[in-house]
């Protein structure tokens, strides 16, 4: 089992297609346990090895202030920080985002490199910068 960090297969093929309207979308990140396997390959959200806890339901939760800019040659997807509040999750070890409102589609897979816990507080996935250099998503 292992989580790999990816842009999935399928969402590729699928963006050319017009599965998914990014910025008009619901776009949702779901947690998962270090037994999960995600990586590229990774097709559709799943509730195997998600991971549990306080204040953390099945399924995530929605993305907010999703923005898709351009700079020069370059066209990136900006996301908000993801949290739960109040949460106690002790299993997190990395991340599925994923669009909703298209049959739970994987869009990508984030393995923060190490399990990750918070007990009554704030569990936050930091994204990385709007940029396009630094997006999770990046087009040339």
């Amino acid at each position: 089992m292992a989580i790999t960090q990816a842009i999935c297969d399928s969402f590729k093929e699928e963006l050319l297609e017009g599965t998914h309207d990014l910025d008009g979308h619901t776009l949702k990140m779901a947690l998962y346990t270090s037994s999960a396997t995600l990586g590229s390959t990774t097709t559709a959200y799943s509730t195997t090895n998600e991971s549990s806890g306080t204040n953390y339901t099945a399924g995530g939760a929605t993305i907010s202030s999703v923005t898709v800019a351009k700079s020069t040659s370059t066209t990136y997807v900006d996301f908000a920080d993801v949290s739960w509040s109040s949460a106690t999750i002790s299993d997190a070890a990395g991340a599925l985002i994923y669009n909703s409102s298209a049959s739970n589609k994987a869009i990508a897979v984030i393995d923060f490199g190490a399990t990750k816990s918070v007990s009554s507080g704030t569990l936050t996935v930091t994204l990385p910068a709007n940029s396009a250099t630094a997006a999770i998503i990046r087009l040339k």
